[in-house]
């Protein structure tokens, strides 16, 4: 199985894409028969009006866009409440504690939406509500200890967007299935190291470099940037094959989720490459 990320569930998507699609158009069997449509059949033969449309709306790519537009305001409004709710008394930042309320909600959210991608346009919103507030805390004690940065880290994960969209669409970057495995093994390397380095804070330890502004430090939290910027492609790589492939438009909301996933690890990600530069 291969994925975008960790959060874009394509091997269900490829199992219901036929179930979705559109059906052709058929012929009916009175015709087949050599019968005018409409005449009775002959004694004994089912009368049929035809096939029967099975058709639903399917996924767009504008709708993705919408569906996108729609889970980034309400991830902006919840991380406004949380930069709001966020004190800091002489420099000391205190951190509320519903911001881990909203990043385990929003995991959660997220991790339904995989297993239930019909259920995304309910859960999508959850994520984007519950980890916007957790954004929005974390944005502002990072902008506490380094004024301007985040606005730097917006500025620079905008441009990466743009940037590996043109790469896409020029043909720059070629999503082939060598590309999906690697960008996914190593995505999934990358969160396998930050679960260690959570449990071990657990215990008062940790991982040193994933924080620290050393120069491998420095040139991990690079590569993690990469990794995260390179699954973008990835995202719409998907959206473009699903939106072909004529799926569901509930998928619609699976797509716009995993995107704003990816968009807000890599700001994350920004934010703590920016945060060690201005340290080192």
């Amino acid at each position: 199985m291969t994925m975008s990320n960790p959060f874009f569930n394509e091997k269900r998507m490829n199992e219901d894409a036929e179930g979705w699609a559109a059906p052709a158009t058929t012929t009916s069997a009175a015709a087949v028969a050599g019968r005018p449509q409409g005449f009775p059949a002959p004694t004994g033969t089912p009368v049929t009006d035809g096939p029967i449309s099975t058709w639903k709306p399917a996924m767009t790519v504008n709708g993705v866009i919408t569906a996108s537009a729609v889970l980034f305001v309400l991830l902006l409004s919840t991380a406004t409440w949380g930069w709001m709710s966020t004190t800091v008394v002489e420099d000391q930042v205190s951190f509320p504690p519903l911001a881990m309320v909203g990043i385990i909600v929003g995991f959660g959210a997220v991790m339904v939406a995989y297993f239930k991608p019909t259920l995304a346009k309910i859960f999508g919103p959850i994520y984007a509500l519950a980890y916007g507030y957790a954004v929005g805390a974390i944005s502002k004690a990072y902008e506490t200890m380094q004024d301007g940065i985040v606005l730097q880290a917006a500025g620079a994960t905008i441009a990466v967007f743009f940037v590996m969209l043109v790469m896409y669409r020029t043909g720059i970057i070629k999503v082939t299935p060598g590309y999906r495995k690697t960008v996914f093994a190593a995505t999934a390397g990358i969160m396998v190291l930050y679960l260690v380095s959570f449990v071990l804070n657990l215990f008062g330890s940790g991982i040193p470099f994933i924080n620290s502004p050393s120069l491998f430090g420095i040139g991990f939290s690079v590569l993690v940037c990469a990794i995260a910027a390179s699954n973008l492609a990835l995202d719409f790589d998907l959206i473009e094959r699903g939106a072909a492939n004529k799926m569901s438009k509930d998928y619609e909301w699976v797509a716009a989720l995993g995107l704003v996933v990816t968009l807000v690890w890599l700001y994350l990600e920004i934010l703590r490459l920016l945060s060690k530069l201005n340290r080192s």
